[in-house]
């Protein structure tokens, strides 16, 4: 709203950084006069000399003493102005009709309006980076239950799998809950520890597609990680209290342990600056004589799951053809399934670093379709098999 007073008026134009007509920060001498030392002789000749009937014409940035003196009561209009590219942060032209030994209160309510051509974007130093948060009350979501409110329906949806999933074994043989320690990766466990990484990669997998909703439909609302890590957390927890009733298993505190490894990664993942785009988790499934295995020790055998430090997170390799590989370390094994045990062939665990190509920066790193978004995003979660050299503990050295 504009107020107009009925002893002066003011005309002022505010122009943002980037768009002001140079050379124009000067000040008001103490008695009144204009110091345009610093204009261009065609602009200092454009100031008009004050009279008393108008006034002291100010020319100056918007921090200078002549913005003190200008305590005069005036209705305030936004003048045309033939604007040039300058490095000045922002310049006010202003008019007083009042004479500068009388003063007024005046107010401006409101915000003045600027035309479409001089829309200012947005600062470098505003944009944000996906680790980076707002704090959640200035985005309206604050707390984990109206950050989890926003994604009700997949939590609800994945619920609903897992119910139906782990119900069916009520129909099977079942036994009081019980508990089951089934180690960790030693050789004498049942799958030598890939499955407990497969517990960590599903609730991490769980975590990252739940922060990414969050984040989105919150604006970045400080927390969010953490909301999607226990969302994940709390699901997986639920989808192994089955395990809890059959015979020949039990709910495994190593599993917990593992989800919460995985949910944990995630929220690191998620709230530390360029984690997310120098370090991925990563999945490789290599081809059996079935293609592929849904269950059992040969769906865990055809798994490798491994870190992934990516070149093309890092500034200094962007224009490198170094962008494009991955330094790997992880883990798989092999020779553990019943018909190895019954040979008696040991089984063996392979801890390895390699070499491998980010398929998704090679061919998707660059694009701005839907289609090649989503295959860069399922590429940061999926390492493709015979893509990587790699060195292991056994001594192999291939894919």
């Amino acid at each position: 709203m504009l107020k107009r007073w009925p002893d002066g008026s003011l005309i002022l134009a505010a122009v943002a950084c980037g768009f002001s007509t140079p050379a124009l920060a000067h000040t008001v001498d103490g008695d009144g006069t204009l110091d345009a030392g610093g204009l261009l002789p065609q602009e200092a000749a454009a100031v008009p000399a004050p009279t008393p009937e108008t006034g002291p014409v100010l020319v100056g940035d918007q921090n200078s003493p002549c913005c003190d003196a200008a305590a005069g009561s005036a209705e305030i209009i936004v003048s045309d102005w033939k604007l040039q590219p300058a490095a000045d942060p922002v310049l006010l032209a202003a008019r007083f009709d009042q004479p500068p030994h009388e003063t007024a209160d005046y107010s401006v309510t409101g915000a003045l309006e600027t035309p479409d051509s001089l829309s200012i974007p947005p600062s470098a130093a505003t944009e944000r980076g996906w680790a980076d948060h707002v704090p959640g009350g200035d985005t309206g979501r604050t707390g984990f239950w109206r950050q989890a409110g926003t994604v009700k329906t997949e939590s609800l949806l994945l619920l609903g799998y897992f119910s139906v999933a782990s119900g069916q074994k009520l129909f099977k043989d079942t036994a009081p809950f019980h508990f089951s320690n089934e180690g960790w990766f030693g050789k004498d466990t049942h799958n030598i520890g890939v499955d407990k990484l497969a517990h960590a990669f599903n609730t991490y997998l769980m975590a990252e597609f739940f922060h990414d909703r969050i984040h989105r439909r919150t604006g970045g609302a400080e927390g969010d990680a953490l909301t999607a890590g226990l969302i994940a957390s709390g699901l997986m927890i639920f989808n192994e209290l089955s395990d809890g009733i059959e015979p020949d298993s039990g709910w495994s505190p190593q599993d917990a342990l593992m989800n919460f490894a995985g949910a944990g990664f995630s929220i690191l993942r998620n709230t530390v600056p360029g984690l997310k785009e120098k370090v991925a988790f990563k999945m490789e499934i290599v081809p059996n004589e079935h293609v592929y295995s849904f269950s059992g020790k040969p769906h865990f055998q055809q798994q490798r799951y491994m870190f992934s430090i990516k070149g093309a997170g890092f500034r200094q390799l962007e224009r490198s053809p170094l962008r494009f590989l991955d330094l790997q370390l992880g883990y798989y094994a092999s020779d553990f399934l019943l018909e190895d045990r019954a040979k008696g062939i040991e089984p063996k665990r392979h801890l390895f670093v390699g070499v491998g190509l980010n398929i998704g920066e090679l061919f998707f790193g660059k694009s701005r379709s839907g289609v090649g978004k989503a295959a860069y995003t399922v590429l940061d979660y999926l390492q493709l098999p015979y893509t990587s050299i790699r060195y292991d503990t056994t001594g192999r050295v291939g894919n």
